[in-house]
């Protein structure tokens, strides 16, 4: 059954209508190696054990009667900041400890519909504030190429757990890299897809006008799979685009010739890791011998982004947040009247983190510095839009660093949040401009820690992304799962 990590969900597909194997065998195979390894790696929130035997029975039903599910049988994992009807949803904080959603987020309902296994939801930073998954409420999740090294954040259960080959595959949220920086600390393939593309419905918020759900994988071609099923337009998200989503995996495979690669200037600048900027830049050399035409461009305002993403994500933080209040479910601590147990239950039920996050929106919100904080950084943010938009009037997509370093190690930033918001720098800017954007994995450095490539697209041609992801996926095929892991 090992040789299923190797596989493609098409393949596994193929196998499972074949009878190589049933779909109950497959599930039992990952659960099986989710108690062998993540002891140690601690990806899982809760691993949902029942059910995803009973799902693998229901989709062996569906195979024998003829039907077919683009995820027929295929075990996947989520992010638990994802609303799953009947099963503990908790963002990894303790202020939704016990709260059990009544609703199935639109892509769960998709993933249903295309006969998914939910093996279990994944740890993440509280809330999706952080960059290293050390911010959950209840564990620490490692890297497992290092294990005494963050696995990124704040998708860092989604990342690890696909690293190891603890699921086929894993939903995370990207507000201002999440998915990409994880996916480029774990050695494997992360994808955000355009603003609207992708419903919010059932996501917990945490910045609204930035969040955006999206695929993990160990190959391009389960990253376009994926992304098949939950993409499209959802009337219960007043934000996601009328649109029918294409048929991604169709791009894979397709020549990349003529394709204009721009390069800014600004991501390449001193301050990288120098071993990360040498992976990156032959990467980009390898997309230029399949044909690729590398184009100069410059993105001026990148250097705002940083500034402008934490006064816009900590403002509408501060707004969606307000709703836990201990009152009508999750955590609550007792106080003498209502205003004390407002109080007591949010000092107790936050973390450091989401504090910090709540009182920096607030304040920007607040009377007198709404005008210089929140207008100002939302004036920026449209001319961070119309760097990019300008930049495509010569180029097809922008390839920088996902992340300035490899994965720091644990502890190494956690009470320096700036040197912690930092990890994001390039991630930050496709968020700011709802644009689409993948991470693949391009090299190691010499401790062998994985280094993620970033391709930028314009909106909704996601498929010219995974067609060039699939180009260095292809000519470089770095290793994705640890070798004391792959058995």
């Amino acid at each position: 059954m090992n040789e299923v990590l190797k596989m493609n969900i098409k393949e596994i597909g193929r196998s499972l209508k074949k009878g190589d194997f049933t779909c109950l065998e497959l599930t039992e195979f990952f659960l099986e190696r989710i108690r062998r390894y993540d002891g140690e790696i601690k990806s899982y929130l809760k691993v949902t054990e029942d059910l995803a035997k009973e799902m693998a029975k229901d989709a062996q039903k569906r195979i024998r009667n003829g039907e077919e599910g683009k995820l027929l049988g295929i075990p996947i994992a989520i992010k638990d900041i994802i609303c799953t009807r009947g099963i503990e949803t908790t963002c990894a904080s303790k202020i939704l400890k016990g709260f059990i959603p009544p609703y199935d987020a639109t892509v769960v309902k998709r993933l249903k519909k295309e006969g998914y296994v939910l093996l279990g939801k994944l740890n993440m930073d509280e809330f999706a504030m952080g960059s290293s998954t050390e911010n959950s409420a209840f564990q620490i999740t490692r890297n497992p190429w290092s294990k005494e090294r963050t696995p990124g954040g704040s998708s860092g259960g989604s990342a690890s757990s696909v690293a190891v080959g603890l699921c086929a595959a894993s939903l995370g949220t990207d507000t201002g890299g999440s998915i990409r920086q994880p996916a480029s600390f774990c050695g494997i393939f992360g994808l955000k897809p355009t603003y609207g593309a992708v419903s919010r419905f059932g996501l917990i918020a945490f910045a609204s006008s930035l969040d955006q759900i999206g695929p993990m994988a160990r190959n391009v071609m389960d990253l376009a799979i994926m992304l098949e099923v939950i993409a499209g337009h959802d009337p219960y998200d007043s934000t996601s685009l009328p649109f029918s989503p294409p048929d991604y995996s169709s791009y894979i495979g397709q020549e990349i010739k003529g394709l204009k690669l721009g390069i800014p200037k600004e991501y390449f600048a001193p301050g990288i890791d120098e071993e990360v900027r040498t992976s990156v830049e032959g990467a980009i050399k390898t997309l230029v011998s399949c044909g690729a035409e590398p184009v100069e461009i410059s993105l001026p305002h990148t250097k705002y982004a940083l500034a402008t993403y934490y006064i816009i994500c900590t403002a509408e933080a501060s707004s969606n947040l307000a709703r836990y209040d201990g009152v009508k479910y999750g955590f609550r601590t007792e106080g003498k009247d209502i205003l004390e147990m407002y109080k007591k239950t949010r000092v107790n039920g936050f973390g450091k983190e989401v504090k910090r996050r709540i009182i920096l929106g607030t304040y920007v919100l607040s009377s007198g510095y709404y005008e210089a904080y929140y207008r100002k950084a939302s004036q920026v943010r449209t001319l961070i839009r119309r760097d990019f938009e300008e930049a495509f009037k010569i180029c097809d997509v922008i390839v920088t660093p996902t992340s300035p370093t490899v994965a720091f190690r644990i502890g190494e930033r956690i009470d320096d949040p700036l040197k912690m918001y930092l990890s994001d720098i390039f991630t930050i800017p496709a968020n700011l401009a709802g644009l689409p954007a993948v991470s693949v994995p391009c090299g190691f450095d010499s401790k062998h820690l994985p280094i993620g490539l970033q391709i930028i697209g314009r909106p909704l041609e996601e498929g010219t992304l995974l067609k060039a992801a699939y180009v260095l996926e292809k000519e470089i095929n770095v290793k994705r799962i640890p070798d004391e892991y792959a058995s």
